[in-house]
């Protein structure tokens, strides 16, 4: 299948789709996703320049009839963002997939780092195509996670409930870990911040 037949059948077919790519190598893998990256970047550049542009032009008319010109230009550094951000999710996928598949190993999965990083990369299908559309994007987020879960039952040859006990302990793991810096960060800026005292 080229990569468009497969974005295809991962969303509609998805688990013939990752019995398909069970025998892929690292370049397909690798490929398949910086698509999905370059897809999803340029998506997220057009909406959010528009938003931009909306609302600068708002911005822009306000200023002018209180007699203050601004430069007609908006959103120029959402191209530089977009470059920034396929780099940081394609480091990411890589961490992601080694953070996960400490939890498929533990679990039981036994063949190999790659087939977790197929999961991700395939599975993330849906949230890449469709991530930068308001509210549908949260949906086919977690549409990823369902077909995360499945790329590891499938790729790992693990049971559904192993399969989803691994990806949930990643996750909850990174959210309480996230939750306990936030907390210290908190705990720390409430001790060195002086409390005021009103004088009578």
């Amino acid at each position: 299948m080229d990569n468009f037949e497969m974005m295809k059948g991962f969303l509609l077919a998805p688990l013939e789709s990752f019995r398909k790519v069970r025998d892929t190598d690292w370049g397909d893998s690798i490929r398949y996703y910086l698509i999905l990256l370059v897809i999803n970047a340029v998506l997220s550049a057009i909406v959010s320049i528009g938003m931009a542009s909306t609302a600068w032009t708002t911005f822009s008319a306000l200023f002018t009839q209180a007699g203050v010109l601004l430069p007609a230009a908006a959103g120029t550094g959402v191209i530089f963002i977009a470059l920034l951000m396929i780099i940081v999710q394609f480091v990411l996928v890589f961490i992601g997939a080694a953070w996960l598949h400490l939890f498929v190993y533990i679990l039981g999965g036994r063949r190999g780092y790659l087939q977790t990083l197929k999961a991700l990369t395939f599975g993330s299908t849906p949230a890449m195509l469709f991530g930068w559309i308001p509210f549908i994007g949260f949906l086919a987020g977690i549409l990823s996670l369902i077909l995360g879960i499945f790329g590891i039952r499938e790729l790992q040859d693990m049971t559904t409930v192993k399969a989803a006990i691994a990806v949930f302990l990643s996750v909850l793991v990174v959210f309480l870990i996230a939750i306990a810096i936030a907390a210290f960060f908190f705990i720390a800026y409430s001790v060195v911040t002086p409390v005021p005292v009103s004088v009578p």
